[in-house]
């Protein structure tokens, strides 16, 4: 059987992993093998924080609609109880920036939420 030279796939190898570690401190940028291991983490990073994302982000939509409830006198669970009652198709995304961005118009959300809440 012939004899495998590995220098092509090897140098490529290595290139792709310093490639990757642009920008990072220290040797971590040009030692291949800090290079690789700190690739490795932040690859393993990358794809928990990708899920993490989305759980950051609702939290900081929910923290935005409650303050815009109590501004209008209702705490969070009792506006999202009266949204659904009063049929308000809106998802936290879409309140939040309601309730940032045009308060007003927020407000007529909370009214009918308020009124839906009473109603039942």
């Amino acid at each position: 059987m012939a004899r495998v030279k590995r220098s092509v796939g090897a140098k490529k190898k290595r290139r792709k992993v310093l490639t990757h570690a642009k920008g990072y401190f220290g040797t971590k940028k040009s030692s291949y093998r800090r290079a690789k291991e700190q690739v490795q983490r932040s690859l393993r990073y990358a794809y928990r924080d990708r899920r993490v994302k989305k759980r950051d982000f609702r939290r900081l939509w929910i923290a935005r609609i409650n303050a815009g409830a109590r501004a209008n006198g209702l705490t969070y669970s009792e506006f999202m109880h009266g949204v659904g009652l009063a049929g308000i198709e809106l998802n936290r995304k879409m309140l939040a920036d309601l309730a940032t961005h045009q308060p007003e118009a927020f407000a007529g959300i909370c009214k009918r939420a308020r009124e839906a809440r009473d109603a039942a």
